[in-house]
């Protein structure tokens, strides 16, 4: 790594994302490939853009992430927070820009455990009285 490469971690749900940002063109590998063809969804394409659009910096840096755990939802929310967090690394005052549209708060939420006795974490088995 060079001394322009700016670093994150993200997390979501079961997902960890490593984030390596570098000035460069706008190009985003994943995994090695391509963010859109490794996230397939064309939302989760635009989550992991959100930062950048925000601090308007789409092709002004190419990111190389490593991100593992989870389905694809959390791995797109943790990268969203890496990149946001690599941000910071690069520019300061992108602080106010980002934290205004939440993209530096970590989502907490995770699934709920199964309790015994019922088929879910909340569902229960049809009550019956008689």
């Amino acid at each position: 790594m060079s001394e322009t490469t700016f670093y994150g971690t993200g997390r979501r749900k079961r997902s960890v994302a490593r984030v390596y940002l570098s000035p460069g063109k706008g190009d985003i590998k994943v995994n090695g490939e391509s963010f859109r063809d490794y996230l397939c969804r064309d939302s989760l394409a635009t989550i992991v853009m959100q930062p950048l659009v925000a601090v308007e910096g789409e092709k002004a840096y190419d990111i190389e992430i490593n991100v593992n755990g989870g389905g694809l939802t959390g791995q797109a929310g943790a990268i969203r927070l890496g990149i946001s967090r690599a941000l910071l690394d690069v520019n300061s005052e992108y602080r106010s820009v980002l934290k205004e549209k939440g993209f530096l708060t970590r989502d907490a939420r995770k699934v709920e455990r199964k309790k015994p006795g019922q088929p879910g974490a909340r569902k229960n088995f049809q009550f019956s009285k008689r």
